[in-house]
């Protein structure tokens, strides 16, 4: 008698090395985005965007449920290793982006894997961190160009990440990553 579990090892192992390998991409931004606020706030979108990766590629690979928010607290592990004082912004931007996306897949029941779906989760985050941020870094204090910019960028970034981790996924989905 077989027992099919919810997680198999495959699958958790599969989630951690996609968390390894965007939590490195993760770090990075982290490290950067010092940078980025002093020289160039309204891009701020773009750096932050990076951390809707974790999600995406593992929902595109698996295509299975809380794939995404463990991907997404493997990948925030890693990063903070980049920077352990912000572990805990890592850690709740895991849990935030990975909470949304896992909730637009509940809401299909895990049986819609199109396009779309992923990018309405990234147009929800992107709008979301826009919104949060524009306020809590006093945005509003940037010239109205930049104010603009900030806001579009801010939600262009998560869609151009989607794009780019659809990509992966799709590119390790035809290698057999997803097999049985």
């Amino acid at each position: 008698m077989t027992r099919s579990t919810l997680l198999p090892t495959r699958v958790l192992l599969v989630c951690a090395a996609i968390g390894v390998a965007t939590g490195m991409v993760g770090g990075v931004a982290g490290a950067v985005t010092p940078l980025v606020l002093v020289g160039a706030p309204f891009a701020y979108g773009l750096v932050l965007g990076a951390h809707v990766l974790p999600g995406i590629v593992a929902q595109e690979v698996l295509r299975r449920p809380l794939v995404a928010l463990i991907a997404h607290l493997m990948a925030a592990l890693v990063a903070s290793a980049f920077n352990p004082a912000w572990i805990f912004r890592f850690l709740g931007t895991a849990l935030l982006f990975g909470a949304i996306q896992e909730g637009v897949a509940a809401l299909t029941r895990y049986r819609v894997w199109g396009p779309w779906r992923f990018f309405v989760s990234a147009v929800i985050i992107g709008v979301l961190v826009a919104v949060a941020v524009f306020f809590a870094a006093d945005l509003g204090a940037l010239a109205p160009w930049a104010q603009v910019a900030y806001l579009a960028i801010s939600v262009l970034g998560p869609i151009a990440w989607t794009a780019l981790g659809l990509g992966i996924g799709a590119s390790l989905r035809r290698a057999g990553v997803a097999r049985a």
